[in-house]
């Protein structure tokens, strides 16, 4: 989850203008970046050897 913080600092990263689009996709990129970061944090993840596996599965 996002904190007001977080949202802030993107906020204050972008141009004095910008578009919608570009604060939804900025946000959007932090929030699976902080998921993926607590998902490695907690052991949630795949091997390698077993990504090697089922990687030409998902790209059916």
């Amino acid at each position: 989850m996002l904190s007001k913080e977080k949202v802030i600092n993107v906020i204050n990263k972008l141009p004095d203008e910008f578009s919608v689009e570009e604060i939804i996709d900025e946000l959007l990129l932090l929030e699976k970046i902080d998921r993926g970061l607590a998902q490695s944090s907690a052991g949630d993840v795949i091997a390698d050897e077993d990504l090697d596996k089922e990687l030409p599965e998902w790209l059916r």
